[in-house]
């Protein structure tokens, strides 16, 4: 039942911009900047993923090791 709430919140404002209450008047290069800063954040995020679940994976081995010689 929270998924109802969720939904219509993602998509009122999608509705208010679909439904042409704003003006729009950007270029071409406008939008090529902004798929350009879009993938800026995209390839500083991938790394950033890979990092983290290095990490993680890195935390539970050594967890792992240490657990298995607190049993001995």
């Amino acid at each position: 039942m929270r998924a109802l709430p969720t939904l219509l919140g993602i998509l009122a404002p999608v509705s208010a911009f679909a439904s042409g209450g704003r003006v729009d008047d950007s270029g071409i290069f406008v939008w090529v900047f902004l798929g350009f800063c879009a993938l800026i954040v995209v390839a500083q995020v991938v790394p950033a993923v890979l990092l983290m679940t290095g990490m993680v994976k890195g935390l539970a081995s050594v967890m792992k090791v240490e657990k298995a010689a607190a049993k001995k």
